[in-house]
C-alpha cells in the first residue's frame, strides 16, 4: 500500500525553510499529522513559516510533535486528539483551528488507511470503514473548511490519495476509496473555483521509511525488494519528504494556476505493491 503509512521523524537534508516554497502567514490544517507523510507535511510547513493545526488519535504523539517543532511564533502550532470518524469531531476541530488562527488558508486531508483484506475476507464494515477513513473524512474536512477559506479570499485544498487509486493492487476497498478521492478533488475544484478555492490530489507511491514495511523488506527479503523496485525506473521508492515538498508547493502562492490536478509522486512506479496485478 502507499499514501498514509509510516513516517520519518524529521525532515532530512535540504528540508530547511530556504529549500521550500515560503508559507509565511499561511494558516493550514493537516489531518493525521503525527506519523508518516502527515508528520513530514507538518514539519515542512512549520519550517516554511506557516501556522499549522493538526489532529491525531493519540495526545502523547501530538504533544511530542508540538514540542519538537522549531517554530519561532508563539501559538504557531495547534493540536487536538480526536477520532476524525466520530460525528462532528473533525468539524469542531476545523472551527477551533480557524478561531485560534483567525481563519484558514489551506487544508490537507492526509489521514487515511484501510481495513480488511481480500474480497472474500473483507466484510461490509471493512468497506464502509475504509471509505469513511479516506473519502468521507476528506469530504467532511473540505465542507467544514470552505466557509473559512472563503472568508480568507480563497485557499488551497490538498487531498492525499495514492497510486493505488488507479494502479490495480490489493486490497480493492483501499484502491476504490483512493480512486474516489482523486475524483472528489477534481469535482470540488470545479465547484469551489468561483470562490478562489483550489483543490488538488497528490498520489504518493510506496514510500521508503526507516523501520517500516518496505525498509524491513529491503533488509529481510533483499531479492524480493529488488524485484519490486525494479519497476521504479527513477532510482528506488519515493520518500515522505519528497511528497511533502509537493504538498507545500500546492499550498503556496507559487502554485496559483493549479487546480483540479492529480499529481503522482512515485518516481514512475508501476505496481503499488509487490503483489500488484
Amino acid at each position: 500500500m502507499s499514501g498514509d503509512r509510516g513516517g520519518e521523524s524529521a525532515p532530512g537534508p535540504g528540508a530547511g525553510p530556504s529549500d521550500v516554497f515560503r508559507l509565511d502567514g499561511k494558516r493550514v490544517l493537516v489531518t493525521g499529522g503525527t506519523r508518516g507523510l502527515g508528520e513530514q507535511i507538518v514539519r515542512l510547513l512549520a519550517a516554511a513559516g506557516a501556522r499549522v493545526a493538526t489532529c491525531a488519535r493519540t495526545a502523547g504523539d501530538l504533544g511530542a510533535l508540538e514540542a519538537s517543532l522549531p517554530t519561532e511564533e508563539p501559538g504557531a502550532v495547534f493540536t487536538e486528539a480526536l477520532d476524525l470518524t466520530a460525528p462532528d469531531r473533525l468539524e469542531a476541530f476545523v472551527q477551533a483551528a480557524a478561531e485560534r488562527f483567525g481563519g484558514l488558508d489551506g487544508v490537507v486531508a492526509c489521514a487515511g488507511g484501510a481495513r480488511g483484506r481480500g474480497l472474500e475476507e473483507a466484510d461490509a464494515r471493512d468497506w464502509s470503514a475504509t471509505w469513511e477513513l479516506n473519502v468521507g473524512h476528506a469530504a467532511r474536512l473540505v465542507k467544514a473548511a470552505v466557509p473559512h477559506l472563503r472568508r480568507s479570499g480563497g485557499g488551497s485544498v490538498v487531498v492525499i490519495a495514492s497510486i493505488s487509486g488507479w494502479k490495480p493492487g490489493p486490497q480493492a476497498q483501499y484502491g476504490a476509496a483512493k480512486a474516489a478521492q482523486i475524483h472528489l478533488a477534481a469535482s470540488l475544484a470545479r465547484e469551489l473555483g468561483p470562490d478562489h478555492i483550489r483543490v488538488n490530489a497528490v498520489s504518493p507511491g510506496s514510500m521508503l521509511i526507516p523501520g517500516k514495511r518496505w525498509d524491513r523488506m529491503r533488509a529481510e527479503e533483499p531479492e524480493r525488494y529488488a524485484r519490486f523496485t525494479a519497476e521504479v525506473p527513477c532510482g528506488g521508492l519515493v520518500t515522505p519528504l519528497e511528497v511533502a515538498r509537493v504538498v507545500a508547493f500546492l499550498l503556496s502562492d507559487a502554485s496559483s494556476g493549479i487546480s483540479g490536478a492529480h499529481l503522482p509522486v512515485d518516481r514512475a512506479q508501476n505496481a503499488p505493491t509487490p503483489n500488484g496485478y
